[in-house]
């Protein structure tokens, strides 16, 4: 469960970085206020938001088992384990 959490946080943080990385190149002050006005980081912020809509998406579309698959649970079959399955 950590690793789609950590996904999507690292895609929202992406574009933060990205203009902190061409900051730092351009040599315009990463830390420096004057670099990061509200426009800016609005702008950046919605770029995080429509990458995170993406992944979300994305995810639903392209993960998971295909339609119409049914689960059968894990059971014991002539006193063996059989593990869960989407069939």
């Amino acid at each position: 469960m950590i690793r789609p959490a950590l996904i999507e946080v690292l895609l929202f943080i992406a574009p933060f970085a990205a203009y902190a990385v061409f900051l730092f190149v351009t040599r315009s002050g990463v830390v420096a206020a004057a670099s990061w006005p509200v426009r800016h980081l609005m702008s950046l912020a919605i770029v995080a938001l429509l990458l995170v809509a993406a992944s979300f998406i994305f995810f639903a579309r392209f993960s998971g088992a295909p339609p119409g698959a049914d689960y059968v649970p894990a059971h014991m079959e002539n006193g063996k384990f059989v593990p869960g399955a989407i069939k």
